[in-house]
C-alpha cells in the first residue's frame, strides 16, 4: 500500500521545512532565502548544514546528506517514507489517502503507519495515567509523593505526571478498548508478555511521560511508590523501542527547547523532579537523562539546539550533580565528554548536597536560580575533586595529585587557558610552578602522540567540510576551476530561482553547454524535467523535487547541494541581476566554443566555395550573438 502521490506533494508543499528542522537544529540566516546550522547527523564545530526554505530542501556539506523535509524526518527519527509523510500530514491536519501498489484502489490506513499508531497509543496512555493520578483512590500515594516535594496539581498537569494503577491489566483494558492490538502494545513497550499473557509494564508507580522534540510521547519513566512493588528498582523506564532510545532522549527537552535555543544554554539535572523544580523556579532550560548517563548522543542533541559552533560566546552547558561520591563520579564522566563541546561547560553543586528538587523544597525558587548562577567551570571541579581524594600534606600525595591532575589540564580544549590552570594547579598542590608546567607539557605531548582528540577519540575531519567522492565514477568538480565555478553558479540559479533567470536563453543552452561532466549531467536533468518553461509553472519546492527525480543517482548529491547553496546577493534586486548574468555567462562560454570551432572550419575550407561562405556567415552570426550577450551581461 502507498500514499497517493498528490497527497505526498500536498504535504511537502504545505510543510515549512525550517520549522520542522528548527525543532532539532538552531538555524541562522545565511543570505536571501538560506539558513544554516550544525548538522544533526554528524559531529562538527563549523556549520555545514544548509536549508533553503523556499525550495523545501536541505543539504549538509560535511556528510553529504540531503533532501526534502520528508527525507529529513526519515533520517532524524528513523522513519519509513510513509511514517514521515503521516507525521507531517498529522501536523497539518490533512487526511491522507492510500492506494494499492498498482494504483487501482484505496487502502485502509490501519495497514500503514505503525509509528503513528504507537505514538497514538502512548498519547492515550499518558492521558489515562494523568486521569488516574487526579481521580483514583489508589493514586493517593502518588499525590502525596508530589505534595511532599512541593508540586501541586497544576504542576502535575503541566508536566503530564500520572499514576499507573496497581492492577496488572488496567491500562491494557483501556487501550484494547481503543482498538489497539496486542502486538502494538508489546511493540510500544507499554505492555510486557509473560507466561500468563500480557501485563502492564508500569504498575503502582508515579509516571512521567517522556516526549521527543516534536512533543510526541515516546516513553515513560516510573517511580516506585509501594513497598510491596516486586520490582525493587526505584525508577523503571520504557525499554528501547522503535519510538524510544534512552541514549537519544532528554526528559523536559520538549518544554525547554525554545528557551535553550534562545539563551544558548542548557542545564542538565539528574531526575524528573529536578527538571520540574527547575522549570517551576524559572530555570526553564533544564533537562535530564532517562535512566542512563549523559553521553555522546545527548551531546549531539544539545549542541545542535544551542548552536554550539564557536560563533556564540554565550553558549553554555551547566551540569548539576549531588556533592556526594556518586555525584562527583558523574561530574568526572561529564568532563570526559566535555571536550566534545565548544560551549563553556560548568557545574553547580548545592551546599548540603541537595538536588534542585530538595533545594526548592527547603529554600524556595530563588535558591534554585542561585544554584545555577553559582556554577564553576567543570574542569576546575574535575581537578579539585581528583585532588580531594589524596593526602596533599605528604610529598607522595602531592606527586600523586600532580600525576592525576596534569592530564586533566592537558586536555583543556582552549589552549590559552592551560597556562592559567597550570598555575592554579601548582597552588592547589602547594608545589613550585615549574615542575607542574613540565608535567602538563609532558601530558600534552602524550595526548598528541596518541593521535586522539581531547575527548579520547580520533578527529572525524567533518569540520573541514571535505569534498565527498561522487558515486558512479563521476569526479567532483574542482571548486578552483573558473569554468566549473561559472557553471555551478548558473545551475544554482536554474534550480533555486528559475523565475529570475532569462528563460529563453536558459532553455536554448545545448546539451553540451556545460563542460564539467557532473554539471552537464545535472543540466541534462533540468532539461529532462522540462526546463524553465516547466519550472515557472511549478512551485519552487515542486521544481526542485522534479529535477531531483530526473537526475541519475550519480549526481543526486550534487543536485541536493546546488539547491541549498546560498546565493551571493543581499537584496532581491541584486539577486535578480546575479541570476540573469550567471546564466548569460554560460551562454557566452558556449557560443565562444562554437566560435572557436567555426574559426577552425573556415580556415580549413576553400575560401571561394559556398560552404566556406555559409561557415563564415555562421561565424559572423555567432560573433554578433556573443557581443549581444556581453552587452546584456554588463547592462544588467
Amino acid at each position: 500500500m502507498r500514499i497517493r502521490r498528490e497527497d505526498v506533494d500536498h504535504v511537502r508543499e504545505r510543510t515549512h521545512i525550517e520549522e520542522v528542522i528548527g525543532e532539532h537544529v538552531t538555524l541562522k540566516a545565511a543570505g536571501i532565502g538560506s539558513m544554516k546550522g550544525l548538522c544533526p547527523f554528524h559531529d562538527e564545530k563549523t556549520p555545514s548544514f544548509n536549508v533553503r526554505p523556499p525550495l523545501g530542501r536541505w543539504h549538509c556539506f560535511g556528510c553529504d546528506e540531503g533532501g526534502d523535509v520528508i527525507a529529513f524526518l526519515q533520517r532524524i527519527d528513523h522513519l519509513t517514507f510513509a511514517e514521515a509523510v503521516e507525521r507531517l500530514a498529522a501536523g497539518l491536519g490533512y487526511s491522507l489517502r492510500y492506494e494499492d501498489d498498482d494504483g487501482r484502489g484505496p487502502a485502509r490506513r490501519e495497514q500503514v503507519g505503525q509509528r503513528q499508531r504507537l505514538v497514538e497509543a502512548h498519547r492515550t496512555a499518558a492521558e489515562y495515567y494523568a486521569d488516574q493520578l487526579a481521580t483514583s483512590p489508589d493514586a493517593l500515594a502518588g499525590r502525596r509523593f508530589l505534595a511532599e516535594r512541593g508540586f501541586d496539581r497544576d504542576a502535575a498537569v503541566r508536566f503530564g505526571v500520572g499514576f499507573a494503577p496497581r492492577s496488572g491489566e488496567a491500562l491494557l483494558r483501556h487501550l484494547r478498548g481503543r482498538a489497539f492490538t496486542e502486538d502494538e502494545l508489546v511493540t510500544s513497550g507499554l505492555a510486557g508478555r509473560g507466561q500468563r499473557g500480557l501485563y502492564d509494564r508500569f504498575r503502582g508507580r508515579l509516571v512521567w511521560p517522556i516526549r521527543d522534540l516534536a512533543g510526541d510521547v515516546v516513553g515513560f519513566g516510573a517511580r516506585r511508590l509501594f513497598e510491596d512493588d516486586r520490582i525493587e528498582a526505584k525508577y523503571l523506564n520504557t525499554p528501547d523501542t522503535v519510538l524510544y532510545k534512552k541514549s537519544q532522549v532528554l526528559y523536559g527537552l520538549d518544554l525547554a527547547k525554545r528557551e535553550v535555543a534562545r539563551l544558548r544554554k542548557v542545564v542538565v539535572v539528574e531526575g524528573y523532579t529536578d527538571v520540574m523544580a527547575c522549570h517551576l523556579s524559572g530555570v526553564e532550560t533544564a533537562v535530564a537523562t532517562c535512566g542512563t548517563a549523559f553521553g555522546a548522543d545527548h551531546i549531539r542533541i544539545v549542541r545542535r539546539l544551542i548552536g554550539d559552533d564557536g560563533s556564540n560566546a554565550r553558549a553554555e552547558v551547566v551540569f548539576t550533580f549531588d556533592g556526594d561520591a556518586a555525584g562527583q563520579k558523574a561530574a568526572l564522566r561529564a568532563f570526559e565528554e566535555d571536550q566534545r563541546f565548544v560551549a563553556q561547560t560548568s557545574i553547580a553543586v548545592a551546599r548540603d548536597n541537595m538536588d534542585p528538587c530538595e533545594l526548592r523544597q527547603a529554600r524556595g525558587d530563588e535558591a534554585v536560580r542561585e544554584l545555577v548562577e553559582s556554577r564553576q567551570p567543570l574542569v576546575e571541579f574535575a581537578i579539585r575533586s581528583t585532588l580531594a581524594t589524596l593526602d596533599l600534606d605528604t610529598a607522595e600525595g602531592r606527586v600523586a595529585g600532580l600525576r592525576a591532575a596534569a592530564p586533566w589540564v592537558a586536555r583543556i580544549r582552549d589552549v590559552s587557558l592551560r597556562p592559567e590552570y597550570t598555575r592554579m594547579l601548582a597552588g592547589w598542590l602547594g608545589m613550585e610552578a615549574e615542575p607542574v608546567r613540565r608535567a602538563v607539557a609532558q601530558a600534552s605531548r602524550a595526548v598528541r602522540s596518541s593521535g586522539a582528540g581531547p575527548s579520547g577519540g580520533r578527529a572525524t575531519g567533518h569540520e573541514d567540510h571535505p569534498e565527498g567522492a561522487l558515486p558512479a565514477g563521476l569526479r567532483r568538480p574542482d571548486p578552483r576551476d573558473p569554468v566549473a565555478r561559472i557553471e555551478r553558479e548558473a545551475l544554482e540559479c536554474l534550480l533555486q530561482v528559475p523565475d529570475l533567470v532569462p528563460a529563453e536563453d536558459a532553455d536554448a543552452l545545448g546539451e553540451d553547454a556545460f563542460e564539467v561532466p557532473a554539471y552537464r549531467t545535472v543540466h541534462h536533468a533540468i532539461r529532462a524535467a522540462g526546463g524553465m518553461a516547466v519550472a515557472r509553472s511549478l512551485t519552487p519546492s515542486a521544481w526542485a523535487e522534479a529535477v531531483a527525480e530526473a537526475a541519475p543517482d550519480a549526481v543526486r548529491q550534487i543536485v541536493s547541494e546546488l539547491t541549498v547553496l546560498p546565493l551571493p546577493a543581499d537584496t532581491d534586486e541584486a539577486l535578480a541581476r546575479y541570476a540573469w548574468s550567471v546564466v548569460l555567462r554560460v551562454a557566452e562560454v558556449e557560443v565562444t566554443r562554437v566560435i572557436g570551432n567555426l574559426h577552425s572550419r573556415v580556415q580549413r575550407l576553400d575560401q571561394a566555395g559556398p560552404e566556406a561562405e555559409e561557415a563564415f556567415a555562421d561565424l559572423m552570426a555567432a560573433e554578433s550573438y556573443r557581443r549581444a550577450l556581453r552587452d546584456r551581461i554588463t547592462g544588467g
